[in-house]
């Protein structure tokens, strides 16, 4: 498997991924939809975090990125051949993290390390934004709106962080977990995650995980990864969300909805 083929179809047949099982979590419909080719457009917000992540990566995967993605530079008026706004601030993003030297001392090492291993009868593969071994730890790189933000969580019913709401967690236990079987390591690498925010004056945090909770993550996602299995296998018919993206798309409605279940439905 390499950088290129990671995100392929065929990859993600064979293999289960952290966005992947999170697609499941969410609707089962649409992860099965995008295993069969059905994709969402392209978002802004996850082109400036690929954008920030080149940037940290060196100069070259930046010059590649911006080559790869034309329609990040404007193609017409005064800023015509420039980067547009969004992507002008991604730089000012990525020179908040190489004027830190903490930041990069924790973000160096081998850059977008893909690794693969059975975790609970399943294939899985993960790819480690900064990967250093030698040093004991792994880190990801997250571009957020606010770190400070709190979140509205229906999973925990409380006010959360972005780290929480977004299902970092599950992600790092998920990490540690795949890297040390791959390598059969007995102990986890430490895992950190650098965060940068989106705001005028772009926010900055380096964020550990207490181990106990990471295998919190790793508890439940064995316990629901048997029926995300029987979908994915076509061994039990996928559930549909019906808010999606995708299940608006191909929505055929068979009757009414009283007025009290609109917020809940």
């Amino acid at each position: 498997m390499t950088n290129e083929n990671y995100h392929s179809i065929e990859a993600n047949r064979e293999f289960m991924s952290v966005s992947q099982y999170k697609d499941f979590a969410a609707c089962e419909a649409m992860a099965m939809a995008k295993l069969d080719g059905w994709t969402e457009p392209p978002n802004d917000a996850l082109l400036v975090g690929s954008y920030v992540h080149a940037g940290v990566e060196g100069p070259a995967a930046l010059f590649l990125f911006r080559e790869q993605h034309p329609e990040i530079i404007s193609s017409k008026g005064p800023t015509k051949g420039e980067l547009k706004a969004d992507f002008r601030h991604a730089d000012v993003m990525l020179q908040t993290l190489r004027d830190d030297p903490f930041a990069m001392f924790v973000l160096d090492g081998q850059k977008e390390v893909i690794k693969k291993a059975e975790l609970f009868g399943v294939p899985w593969k993960i790819k480690i934004d900064a990967y250093a071994p030698e040093k004991g730890r792994l880190a990801d790189l997250k571009t957020v709106a606010s770190i400070r933000s709190r979140h509205w969580s229906t999973r925990y019913g409380c006010w959360v962080s972005f780290v929480e709401f977004y299902d970092y967690l599950l992600q790092m236990a998920v990490y540690c977990e795949v890297e040390r079987i791959a390598e059969g390591r007995d102990e986890w690498l430490e895992p950190l995650m650098v965060a940068v925010s989106k705001e005028e004056i772009p926010d900055k945090a380096v964020i550990r995980f207490d181990e106990v909770r990471l295998r919190m993550e790793l508890e439940l996602l064995e316990q629901q990864l048997p029926r995300i299995m029987d979908v994915k296998t076509g061994i039990a018919e996928p559930t549909r969300c019906e808010k999606c993206r995708y299940c608006r798309e191909t929505k055929q409605l068979s009757g009414t909805i009283h007025f009290s279940e609109l917020i809940g439905a």
